[in-house]
């Protein structure tokens, strides 16, 4: 690999502000301080997000991890789960594979399955408490990008902190609801495409004993509901994931106080038996909690000047294909990349990260035409595994991916 650390070769150093420290914000904050740019990341929560579900690492993207250097830590946080089952309404087991998990995948395989949280703490180098310690990135807590004017110079950005800062460049990387979009691009119903399926994900007590195991529950008389658990964190806790499809109008049933989302949450799963009524007193009780639809964001472009669009903020491929993560490592990878070979002229470096990336997003994105559909998530989950061809087929055109040197 090449992929040197020297500083690109322009007369001054390219000052980027990155909106956003999930996976994809870091880690290109990560990629662009190696080459030698002056990194700022805003997040508007007051330190790295806590909670969430586990994510996967594959293909390309694994070995983004570990031209970082992470690979072997990465590794080692595994979830490291041994199989699933799936139990009935009183919590029979009716079938299990040591195979074969839900959230994962092929056991024993390659991929790697993390939690998100980890995952963005190792790569933003921080400490237990949430706290960067990573040199070289600047990272603003408890504030957003309030207003940015672009001008030929550079970028005017007001935060909402009422702090003004000027910046080369910025990057939104902040997610499915994504700010810098909307004030850039316009209103999220332009790009949002929504399929009418919402997820909830919390932490709870290992209360079942558990011993890296993911356990799933689906209420016979209720299709559109379903509820699953996992092990995680050495099997000290487990992340509850409870899911539901509804035809009811989006701004209904995406309440942006956590209070009345749990609450919603609550009313899908009341008549829900097996370990459904403990769940729920543990999602009350914690603040690892988090709640949003299933759904992409389509784009015909990423870019608009000096602003341009990174991960789920431009081209979300939601929970369903399993591949978000891995898409956000790569292009992180790419932009930062693409940057530092064109010296931090975006003219040049949006446009080719857009070219190398387009086929290889579209290609992840195919595939919620097949584990976005209800019926075919549920017999996946009853079938243990046994996936069609079909499915086989686009997670291998999803993975294939010409991953450059820089």
């Amino acid at each position: 690999m090449s992929n040197s650390i020297r500083p690109h070769s322009g007369t001054r150093t390219t000052s980027v502000l990155v909106s956003g420290a999930g996976i994809a914000g870091t880690a290109l904050a990560y990629w662009l301080n190696r080459y030698g740019f002056r990194v700022t990341v805003v997040e508007r929560a007051p330190s790295l997000r806590a909670g969430g579900q586990a994510v996967d690492i594959r293909g390309t993207a694994l070995t983004v991890v570990e031209r970082m250097g992470l690979l072997e830590e990465v590794r080692a946080r595994r979830t490291g789960l041994r199989g699933m089952s799936v139990v009935d309404a009183d919590g029979h087991e009716l079938r299990r594979t040591t195979e074969w998990t839900a959230s994962g995948g092929p056991v024993g395989g390659p991929d790697v399955e993390i939690l998100r949280d980890e995952l963005a703490e190792l790569i933003a180098g921080a400490e237990k408490n949430g706290t960067p310690a990573g040199p070289g990135v600047e990272y603003r807590f408890d504030d957003a990008i309030d207003t940015l004017v672009q001008h030929p110079q550079g970028v005017e950005v007001r935060f909402r902190s009422a702090t003004e800062r000027s910046f080369d460049l910025v990057v939104g990387a902040d997610g499915l609801h994504s700010n810098t979009r909307r004030l850039v691009f316009g209103p999220e119903t332009d790009y949002l495409n929504p399929i009418g399926t919402y997820l909830a994900v919390w932490s709870a007590p290992n209360h079942l004993g558990l011993d890296r195991w993911e356990v799933a529950h689906q209420a016979g008389d209720d299709p559109d509901w379903f509820c699953m658990a996992m092990t995680v964190r050495d099997n000290s806790e487990l992340r509850v994931f409870v899911g539901f499809h509804t035809d009811e109008p989006l701004d209904r049933m995406l309440p942006r106080d956590p209070a009345r989302q749990r609450r919603l949450v609550a009313e899908r799963s009341a008549r829900a038996r097996w370990e459904l009524p403990r769940f729920l007193q543990a999602m009350w009780e914690t603040d690892a909690f988090h709640y949003d639809v299933i759904a992409q964001i389509r784009m015909d472009r990423w870019s608009e000047d000096r602003v341009v669009l990174l991960g789920d903020a431009g081209y979300c491929c939601s929970p369903a294909t399993g591949q978000g993560t891995s898409v956000a490592l790569t292009a992180a990878y790419v932009l930062a990349g693409e940057l530092h070979a064109a010296d931090g002229d975006h003219h040049t470096a949006y446009p080719a990260y857009e070219r190398r990336l387009r086929d290889h997003v579209a290609a992840n994105q195919a595939i919620l035409k097949l584990t976005g559909d209800r019926k075919a998530r549920s017999e996946s989950v009853a079938n243990l595994g046994q996936t069609d061809p079909k499915l086989e087929a686009a997670f291998q055109a999803a993975l294939a991916f010409d991953l450059p040197d820089y």
